[in-house]
C-alpha cells in the first residue's frame, strides 16, 4: 500500500477546468514538467457568425506552455476572428475559450503580448517613451517599462534610435518597433499577426530569432503568417483553417512525415556532377522539385539539364533495378540524389543495392515542405 506521504493528488474542477497538483516523496512527474504540459489556450466547440454568415464553424484546439504554435490559412478563412475571440475583443456565440486555464481577465490580458496585422504607432511620440507608455498599459512600473525598452531596443541594434520620434524612423524599422511593442512587457503569452510583413531578410531573421528566444525561455507565442517556410522552421504545432473551419491540426513534424513522399534522398561520396535528371533507361529532360527534412527545400531544388548530366559518379546508379529515375540537387553547397521507385518496387531493396555500389553518407525519406502540404489541404478542402 502506497502511504499518504507518498504520493497525493489533488483535483479540483473550477468553472475554468481541471487543475492537478501533485506533491510527493516517490514523484511520478516533476511538478515542473507537469506546470509545462499546461494548456496556455483551450478552444472548445467555438462558432462565431457575423450577419448570418458562419466565420467560424466548431473549432477546437489548444496550444501548450513554451511552444510556438501557427495559425495558418488563406485569406477569409477566420484566422483574425479567432485571434480576436482569444483575446476577449469579441465573444464567440458558442463554445468555449480558456487562456491560462480561465476565462480571460483583466489579469489574465495583462500577461499577453498582441502584435496586430494592422500596424499601429504613435508616430510623434519619441520611441523609448512610446514602448514605456505601452508597457505601463499592462502594468509594468516605469522604471522597469524603461529597463525593458532598453534592453530590447540594444538587442535589435535600436538603441541609437530611442530618442527618435517613431516617424522618423524607416519602415523596417517601425516593424521592429511594433514587435517590440509586443513584447515591452515580457508577456506569457505572445500572438503575433504576420510579424515578418514589410520586412527585408536580415530584419526577418532578427525577428525570428527573437520569436525563437522567446520560445527558448518557456513563453508561449501564437504565430499568424502567409509565409509557409518561416511557419515549418519555427512551429512546433499547428492548426489550419478554411472557410472557417478546422482542416489540418497536428506537430509539423508528424504532419510531414504522414504525408512524405515516396522517395529517397542520398548523399554520397565522390559525388560531384551538375544538376540534372537522370532516367534509369538513359537520360531526360524536365523540372522537378523536392523538400527534404535536411537534404531539400524550395530554393535547393533540381534543375533538369540535358546532355551527360549525370556524370560519372552518377552512372553507378542507372542500373539499379527497381529506379524510375533519379533527380539531382544542391543545397548550401551539398550535392544530393533524389531516387525515385518504380511502382511496386521495394525501397529497402533499392538502398541495399545503392550501399553495395556507392558510400552512402546520408539518408532519409523526401518529405513534401508545409507549402505543399498547405496547397493541397486547401484546395481539396475547396472541393468538398
Amino acid at each position: 500500500m502506497i502511504s499518504f506521504g507518498s504520493i497525493v493528488y489533488l483535483l479540483k474542477k473550477r468553472a475554468c477546468g481541471y487543475f492537478f497538483v501533485l506533491w510527493t516523496e516517490l514523484t511520478l512527474l516533476p511538478y515542473e514538467d507537469i506546470v509545462n504540459r499546461m494548456h496556455v489556450v483551450e478552444v472548445e466547440g467555438v462558432s462565431k457568425s457575423f450577419g448570418g454568415k458562419d466565420v467560424i464553424r466548431d473549432i477546437s484546439f489548444s496550444v501548450e506552455k513554451g511552444e510556438i504554435f501557427g495559425l495558418l490559412g488563406p485569406n477569409g478563412a477566420g484566422k483574425t476572428t479567432l485571434i480576436r475571440m482569444l483575446l476577449d475583443i469579441i465573444r464567440p456565440d458558442s463554445g468555449e475559450i480558456r487562456v491560462f486555464g480561465a476565462s480571460l481577465d483583466p489579469s489574465g490580458k495583462d500577461r499577453i503580448g498582441y502584435l496586430p496585422e494592422e500596424r499601429g504607432l504613435y508616430r510623434k511620440t519619441k520611441l523609448v517613451d512610446m514602448l514605456v507608455y505601452l508597457a505601463q498599459l499592462k502594468n509594468v512600473s516605469g522604471k522597469q517599462a524603461r529597463e525593458n525598452a532598453d534592453t530590447l531596443l540594444r538587442s535589435l541594434g535600436l538603441y541609437e534610435y530611442r530618442g527618435k520620434k517613431v516617424e522618423e524612423l524607416s519602415k523596417g524599422m517601425q516593424q521592429k518597433i511594433q514587435f517590440l511593442s509586443s513584447i515591452i512587457h515580457h508577456p506569457d503569452l505572445v500572438v503575433l499577426d504576420e510579424p515578418f510583413s514589410g520586412l527585408d531578410p536580415m530584419s526577418t531573421k532578427t525577428i525570428k530569432d527573437r520569436i525563437l528566444d522567446y520560445r527558448n525561455a518557456g513563453k508561449t507565442v501564437i504565430l499568424s503568417t502567409h509565409m509557409m517556410e518561416q511557419a515549418q522552421t519555427l512551429c512546433d504545432r499547428i492548426l489550419v483553417v478554411d472557410r472557417g473551419r478546422s482542416v489540418l491540426y497536428g506537430s509539423v513534424e508528424r504532419i510531414r512525415k504522414e504525408r512524405g513522399k515516396n522517395s529517397l534522398l542520398v548523399e554520397f561520396a565522390g559525388y560531384g556532377s551538375v544538376h540534372g535528371e537522370v532516367y534509369a533507361s538513359g537520360y531526360g529532360s524536365g523540372h522537378d522539385s523536392v523538400h527534404g527534412e535536411r537534404f531539400g527545400s524550395e530554393s535547393g531544388a533540381g534543375n533538369v539539364a540535358g546532355g551527360n548530366a549525370g556524370g560519372d559518379a552518377l552512372s553507378v546508379l542507372r542500373g539499379i533495378p527497381g529506379v524510375r529515375r533519379i533527380v539531382e540537387h544542391e543545397e548550401d553547397n551539398k550535392k544530393f540524389v533524389e531516387i525515385f521507385p518504380e511502382e511496386g518496387a521495394g525501397m529497402q531493396v533499392i538502398l541495399e543495392e545503392l550501399v553495395r555500389r556507392v558510400e552512402v553518407l546520408r539518408f532519409e525519406q523526401a518529405l513534401p515542405s508545409l507549402n505543399e502540404i498547405f496547397i493541397e489541404t486547401v484546395e481539396a478542402n475547396a472541393n468538398e
